[in-house]
């Protein structure tokens, strides 16, 4: 694992960027030894595509989403079973211990699976009109959100993700802590993160805006993107 801790408390008062655009020109300027091996930037929207936008402009790499959906249990929504995430064949990544824990049952899992389906092909359909997904198979992939918190969502992503068989499969993001990038560390080949300040609270702690992407945004920056490439 790859740690890459660039965090002053004194130049950023406030908790560290001035909103993702500068998360972002700052994670591209970390994530700059990548370039000449021509990789694919896969941000989390809707929050990880400002800053995933910066990542691939620094290093002239195609930037998709990674669409993803949390498996809420029956009456504990907040509590994930697992998540539905989008690809060229889409995956259930269960977490086998909730699961356990919760015993759903199969049809709940299948149904809540075939909901969670419906809305990926929604916002598909918007970010990714007539485009099929990036093929990961074989190339460096640079998974980016603008901040992890727990990082449950960010585990089935980078599970999935090692499925398509990636080269290399680099996790980058701003802002984490430090126990929940030790939990994702074994599921990719490297993790880059410029800051993981203690205590930890709330990603949007660390961002002077933080306003909420909308999908307009996340529209025009694909757009924006895929004309450059």
């Amino acid at each position: 694992m790859s740690l890459m801790t660039d965090f002053s408390a004194d130049a950023a008062p406030f908790g560290g960027f001035l909103d993702r655009a500068d998360a972002g020109s700052q994670l591209a300027a970390a994530l700059l030894h990548l370039k000449d091996e021509q990789p694919i930037v896969l941000a989390l929207p809707r929050g990880g595509v400002p800053v995933a936008f910066e990542v691939a402009k620094a290093l002239a790499a195609p930037l998709d989403v990674i669409l993803v959906r949390k498996i809420g249990a029956p009456r504990q929504k907040e509590l994930g079973l697992g998540a539905v995430v989008d690809g060229a064949h889409p995956q259930i990544v269960l977490n086998e211990d909730v699961v356990r824990a919760v015993e759903p049952g199969d049809d709940y899992i299948r149904q809540e699976a075939a909901r969670e389906m419906a809305e990926i092909e929604r916002r598909r359909a918007l970010y990714r009109p007539n485009r099929p997904p990036l093929e990961a198979e074989g190339r460096t992939i640079i998974v980016v959100d603008d901040g992890i918190a727990t990082g449950g969502t960010m585990k089935a992503v980078l599970k999935a993700l090692r499925e398509l068989h990636p080269r290399t499969l680099v996790l980058a993001v701003p802002v984490a802590p430090a126990d929940s990038l030790a939990e994702l560390a074994p599921f990719a080949d490297a993790v880059v993160v410029l800051a993981t300040p203690e205590p930890f609270y709330a990603v949007g702690a660390y961002y002077r805006d933080f306003t909420q992407t909308s999908d307009d945004e996340v529209v025009d920056l694909l757009a924006r993107a895929n004309l450059r490439s």
